[in-house]
């Protein structure tokens, strides 16, 4: 197998200044490039990302990168971001964890689409600088190579809280997500704000956006209350779900005694009894535009920034006692 140093050999430049070339770095000027990259073709080399990356420097493939693949939530999602990058020609790899995160300055792949905490605002704008093409689903970063694709997470909340108002005289529980996504701290923020609004007091409960965590707000909810009804918003249905689990347990019936309100409108929530009130999107169409724009940033057209709506999914979870 052809390797960088039968590349030297051949060029007789030396093998950083091959490896420079073979990736792209502007350590090395055109003319060495294109020396390089001819001896390379005729020699057959072929590195990891395929052969036509060394030609095009283009692999035709997008990185989505996730916090992880857990619950209901990303299916749909990236089922709406594959379809839109097959009618573009472009195919999918699904990321996770830090190590993938060279993937993008290594130029393995043509463009990444963003909804991982992982990644700092200041590491994504650094990659951004060297001419990564990326689209954020997930913070609200201004680049000319970054385009975004936001939750409209204020109107969902103000919706949310609209309808929890009804009860202004029942205690409210809210239950958070974790502190480093950008949905669940929007949300935290417009909450806090229209309950500073309206002259509510609020018991904020620490979430993770996982089931588990749901059920611990609802043991602490137990634990803390001995007068019902109360009103409960979830920052994420999967949450919900984790206190479905633990009501059921017990005497009060949702709907009746725990007024709930969850948001994200996951499959599940429509098959729990009572049905789950919450926010609804559509996850397929978030996907559709997330992998439009990062295309057409690839194309040197304009970032934009784009706001996905959101909408009242009614159910039984806030039925009125009869």
């Amino acid at each position: 197998m052809v390797g960088i140093k039968d590349i030297a050999k051949k060029t007789g430049y030396s093998i950083s200044t091959v490896s420079y070339a073979l990736n792209n770095s502007h350590k090395v000027s055109e003319a060495t490039r294109a020396i390089i990259i001819k001896a390379a073709d005729e020699l057959h080399y072929v590195p990891n990302n395929a052969a036509r990356t060394l030609k095009r420097n283009q692999s035709n493939i997008i990185g989505v990168f996730l916090a992880d693949y857990s619950g209901a939530f990303y299916g749909e999602l990236l089922h709406g971001i594959k379809l839109q990058l097959q009618k573009e020609n472009y195919e999918m790899i699904v990321c996770s964890g830090e190590q993938s995160h060279r993937f993008i300055p290594e130029k393995l792949i043509d463009g990444a689409i963003i909804l991982d905490a992982a990644f700092d605002d200041d590491e994504i704008l650094r990659l951004a600088d060297l001419d990564n093409n990326i689209v954020t689903m997930d913070r609200d970063i201004v680049h000319p190579r970054i385009g975004t694709v936001l939750l409209d997470n204020q109107g969902g909340t103000k919706a949310a809280l609209t309808q929890l108002g009804q009860y202004a005289d029942l205690p409210l529980y809210i239950v958070t997500g974790p502190e480093a996504s950008y949905d669940s701290q929007t949300r935290y923020e417009t909450a806090k704000l229209w309950a500073e609004e309206n002259q509510r007091d609020v018991n904020w409960i620490d979430g993770d956006f996982s089931r588990k965590s749901g059920q611990r707000a609802a043991r602490q909810i137990l634990s803390e209350n001995s007068h019902y009804p109360i009103t409960v918003f979830s920052f994420n249905d999967e949450m919900a779900v984790g206190m479905y689990k633990v009501f059921a347990k017990t005497d009060l019936v949702i709907g009746r005694d725990i007024k709930m309100v969850g948001f994200d409108n996951i499959e599940i929530a429509s098959f729990l009894i009572p049905r789950l009130t919450t926010i609804g999107y559509s996850k397929y169409h978030w996907g559709i535009e997330a992998a439009k724009q990062i295309v057409a940033i690839i194309q040197n057209e304009e970032a934009t920034h784009k706001k996905v709506y959101t909408s009242l999914i009614t159910g039984e979870s806030l039925e009125k006692e009869s």
